[in-house]
């Protein structure tokens, strides 16, 4: 069970200095207020009384405090993009700039090129200065101006790059990885008695990162793949048992699939990590699909990237630089195994495949992501300025809230086979609550 020491936020030291940005102090005046750290939000706001667990556990609330931890006047804060691209990356590069530039008027904000691997000089990768001049308009383009990078590197080798280069706040924008690095860094920063803040921004499309009701450009990414269904729908209806099978990115979270095939609304089954299935035998996967082409003549299938491993056998185990297992390719598992299993029954199917991972990540970040991700950015300056540390963004039940590091990278959030989402997903699909074959 979660605890309120769960959930303590780590802070440098006292704060000295008042805040720059011209809030209100005081309740209820009508003005905009400044947050202070007995404002909470509940971890546990829906409960089972028949289970017996309630906890009165309680989120410190994300925001401005009246007074901060650091001159910003003589302050320098970096910032830096790590893991995969995600929608978005842009928007919070930019309205972190801005944020600290005109309301705090930090004295230097640098962003650090190529991920954690521009905290190791040997790597050759020299900070960027940012100006408001240099990130102007940059949110109209996918990607990350300052670019990206998978793999670890030496906390102490990170820390010293940090001290040299007299930096006082470090914001990290990135997914589990990112974060498992940026509690790292922030272990050495303490073990050396520091006074650098460490603040992370929850990046992922897999939308795996505890704590966050979503990740940003996580809704970008679900609006891409829908197109992307809808257009494998239009392919399976063009032609006599047509099948379009649509892979999207999940390597242990089936989010992205979960709420494509909601969105789309023509998904006949969504195949992701958490739910494993057969392909062969009564209730299995392929015979439900040969059913549902006798029946309807067409089909729409969408698996996320991590679904299905179990039934791919490799000999090796490989991971990315992040540490990562590399997953088989289902989608061309899959593939190969539906025409297969047609052609061996001498029924004619016209399968379409379509593997739209790289684009749905690539793109720009559409409404709701950007003032999703202003939000972050901002909160986490806040965070940084105010000498909060060792800490994620969170937004939790509609607050956005401060979520120490070592709880957010405890676990991965996963689709929940007993929670309303997968119930939804279930009923919109029509397919059965298993695909394993009957015993």
């Amino acid at each position: 069970m979660i605890t309120n020491e769960d959930l303590r936020i780590t802070a440098l030291g006292e704060r000295l200095f008042p805040s720059r940005l011209g809030f209100s102090a005081v309740d209820s005046d009508t003005m905009p207020e400044y947050v202070t750290d007995d404002h909470r939000m509940r971890f546990q706001v829906e409960v089972n009384l028949r289970a017996g667990e309630v906890t009165d556990a309680s989120f410190e609330v994300a925001g401005p405090r009246d007074h901060t931890y650091f001159d910003p006047g003589r302050s320098k804060v970096a910032i830096v993009t790590c893991g995969g691209l995600s929608p978005g990356l842009n928007n919070v590069i930019r309205s972190v700039v801005l944020d600290l530039y005109f309301k705090y008027q930090v004295a230097e904000i640098v962003g650090i090129r190529n991920g954690f691997k521009g905290l190791n000089p040997a790597h050759g990768y020299r900070p960027i200065l940012l100006k408001p001049e240099n990130v102007d308009g940059i949110e109209k383009y996918g990607g990350s101006i300052l670019g990206s990078s998978r793999g670890n590197e030496d906390p102490k080798t990170m820390v010293d790059t940090l001290e040299n280069l007299g930096i006082s706040i470090l914001l990290c924008v990135g997914g589990d990885g990112t974060l498992r690095g940026a509690h790292a860094i922030w272990e050495e920063i303490r073990r050396r008695g520091l006074k650098i803040a460490v603040v992370g921004v929850p990046k992922t499309i897999d939308n795996d990162i505890n704590f966050v009701y979503k990740t940003f450009g996580f809704d970008t990414a679900v609006g891409k793949a829908r197109e992307v269904l809808d257009c494998a729908h239009a392919e399976a209806l063009g032609a006599p048992n047509g099948i379009g099978l649509v892979k999207v990115m999940g390597r242990d979270s089936g989010f992205i699939a979960a709420y494509a095939t909601l969105a789309s609304l023509e998904v006949n089954f969504c195949l992701i990590p958490e739910v494993p299935f057969d392909l062969y035998g009564d209730g299995a996967f392929l015979p439900l699909l040969e059913e549902r082409l006798k029946r309807r003549e067409h089909a729409v299938i969408v698996v996320a990237e991590g679904a299905g491993q179990d039934l791919i056998r490799s000999d090796t185990e490989r991971r990315d630089a992040s540490g990562n297992i590399l997953h088989e390719d289902v989608g061309i598992f899959l593939k190969n195994k539906v025409s297969q299993y047609f052609e061996e029954r001498r029924f004619h199917i016209n399968l379409k495949y379509i593997d739209p991972s790289y684009i749905i990540r690539s793109v720009p970040a559409d409404a709701t992501d950007a003032i999703f991700c202003d939000n972050l950015s901002r909160h986490a300056a806040h965070a940084g300025v105010a000498g909060k540390t060792d800490l994620v963004i969170g937004y939790w039940h509609g607050v956005y809230v401060h979520v120490p590091l070592p709880l957010a990278v405890r676990t991965r959030k996963r689709v929940r086979l007993d929670g309303s989402l997968w119930r939804q997903v279930l009923e919109v699909t029509g397919q059965p609550v298993s695909m394993k074959a009957a015993s």
